[in-house]
């Protein structure tokens, strides 16, 4: 149970006292309900339960806050409360508790604000699903982090997530890609041939087309057009699915799946495909019309600006059959809850695609979250095309620039529906201006600290990778460690953060919200910073040494945390 919930159950029970002996007339008691004042000095948590409860019990806010603040049992929680403003309970925690969040976070260690939510059920994330004609670039590349690191903040609060990607390899941009390396080939063969007007003309297609002709030579030289692009089209959707899979990975993203879209047009042992099963359960339940020679779903049954078509005229599926299909068959797989991450520009596409999750009967089971694409800049400059290739960057090269840290911190910074401005030479940077440099700063001094209080055979041995980080931290901080001493405001003021944590993880999971680990990161690193400062660590008297120990150690343990559901690594040296 985290402070706030003890506070909670300590405040509740003092109101409950008070009906029961007949001080305050309720017929319900509502819940305390803590948040953080506005202003620190007001304490660390208020209640609002005496203003809720005023027109009830019918007296005034603050001789109800009077009441319950009198019933308040004698507790190691509180060291002070006032009442504030029209009724408001101010609480400041004692001392004591606040130290207990050290012994907490050494003893939970990566499992510190580990939550529960099986009522979620089985959830499937997808993110990036990048049509497999061309390397990533740089917006996929914010997909990326933002749905791994979703994904992993959803899994630290308990969520049960599977994580896919999708392959858009299903359509008529896979014969353009094809026949644009087929073309590509015959010019370096050397015959005059064009490229048509719908045709892919980046250096990737040239590279392609060379390797090619590395492996076989002339050997499709004398092919027909149609024979060419079609092996061609497999060989470039191969190469461009492993590059892509290799570029994430080298990012730290990956995923459960890859889910190819044509698999949704293959018939199983039924003679049925996942497109066909798609199309008959929604029948089933009424919504599928012909009309002018097409198919259609009813989606305005369920909220949509208008029907759409599964099916047109010429028999050929929409793009949007093929996402019911997709989506069914995820239900199909057993998923209880759905969340896309698409970008900014498929915004108009989402009412279609819940209204087919309703069809089923599936009501608010889809979510849609949108990430807006990256600016780039250099020195303050609009950065659009490679030097390399004189086209656009691609993701792999800025992760090659800048390094993975770095990218995935600046493009977690903010909120999934606000674009970024990525200033790569002030992301390169190495001093505190930068702010990954700045919290990866933080974790190195306390490993620096930690290694300064150990025993030169223990360093040789951390050096060695004989001693782990945590072990190292053990033998500096010993046994039955006296956190009594941890009065000063700094040591405070740190320990009241890190008690933020898990109330941060399960938020920024409920919410999708990433970003808010950024920016806990900072205001975590400052805070020991500036203990780091006000605080001397070495050299103290024993007790007091080995008890700032401890406390360096658990932030150094919810800092690496945190960077670990950023996909960021936490440095012992820098």
């Amino acid at each position: 149970m985290t402070i706030r919930e003890q506070l909670e159950e300590l405040i509740g029970g003092a109101l409950a006292s008070a009906v029961e002996d007949g001080s305050l007339a309720l017929e319900e008691i509502p819940a305390a309900a803590l948040e953080r004042p506005r202003d620190e000095s007001n304490g660390d948590w208020a209640s609002t339960v005496a203003l809720r409860c005023s027109k009830l019990a019918k007296r005034s806010p603050r001789d109800i806050a009077q009441i319950i603040v009198d019933h308040i049992p004698e507790n190691t929680l509180v060291k002070s409360v006032e009442i504030a403003g029209p009724g408001f309970i101010n609480v400041r925690l004692s001392d004591a508790v606040l130290q207990t969040v050290v012994a907490s976070v050494r003893s939970q260690r990566f499992g510190y604000g580990r939550g529960s939510h099986p009522e979620a059920g089985r959830v499937n994330l997808e993110y990036v699903s990048a049509n497999p004609t061309g390397p990533l670039h740089v917006g996929h590349g914010r997909w990326a982090v933002l749905g791994d690191s979703i994904a992993r903040v959803m899994r630290h609060a308990g969520y049960d997530v599977y994580e896919e990607f999708y392959i858009n390899d299903q359509g008529v941009q896979m014969n353009v890609f094809g026949n644009s390396v087929s073309v590509r080939y015959m010019q370096l063969l050397g015959h005059d041939v064009e490229l048509p007007e719908q045709s892919y003309g980046g250096a990737y297609v040239t590279d392609i087309a060379q390797s090619i002709l590395d492996a076989d030579g002339n050997k499709w030289e004398s092919a027909s057009e149609e024979e060419r692009m079609l092996a061609f089209r497999e060989i470039a959707y191969k190469q461009m699915v492993d590059l892509n899979r290799e570029t994430l990975s080298n990012f730290g993203t990956t995923f459960d799946c890859w889910f190819s879209e044509r698999s949704l047009y293959v018939a199983d042992e039924s003679g049925k495909s996942s497109i066909d099963k798609a199309l008959e359960a929604m029948d089933a339940k009424g919504f599928v019309y012909k009309s002018d020679g097409a198919v259609w779903f009813r989606s305005s049954a369920f909220g949509d600006e208008k029907d759409r078509v599964l099916i047109k005229e010429n028999g050929e599926y929409t793009y949007f059959m093929s996402d019911m299909a997709y989506h069914h068959n995820k239900l199909g797989r057993g998923f209880d809850h759905l969340i896309d991450l698409w970008g900014a520009d498929h915004h108009g596409y989402i009412k279609r695609c819940e209204a087919m999750l309703a069809a089923w009967g599936h009501p608010g089971a889809l979510e849609v979250l949108l990430g807006q694409l990256v600016n780039l800049f250099r020195n303050g400059e609009s950065v659009r095309m490679s030097k390399r290739t004189g086209e656009m960057i691609t993701f792999s090269e800025l992760i090659d620039e800048v390094g993975t840290d770095a990218a995935r911190y600046t493009m977690l910074s903010r909120s999934s529906d606000q674009p970024i401005d990525f200033d790569i030479e002030v992301v390169k940077k190495q001093d505190s201006s930068n702010p990954v440099y700045y919290v990866q700063y933080a974790h190195a001094r306390i490993c620096s600290v930690l290694r300064k209080a150990a025993s030169s055979d223990d360093v040789a041995a951390l050096e060695a990778g004989t001693l782990a980080l945590d072990e190292l931290a053990e033998k500096v901080v010993g046994p039955n460690v006296d956190l009594s001493v941890l009065t000063h405001e700094s040591e405070l003021a740190l320990m009241r953060r890190m008690d933020d944590f898990p109330e941060l993880i399960d938020l920024a999971a409920r919410d999708r919200a990433p970003f808010r680990l950024t920016h806990y990161a900072q205001d975590l690193a400052s805070l020991f910073h500036q203990f780091y400062t006000n605080c001397h660590i070495i050299g103290e008297d024993q007790r007091v040494m080995r008890a700032r120990l401890a406390l360096s150690d658990a932030a150094r343990t919810v800092l690496a945390l945190t960077f670990s559901l950023m996909g960021v690594s936490a440095p012992e040296k820098m």
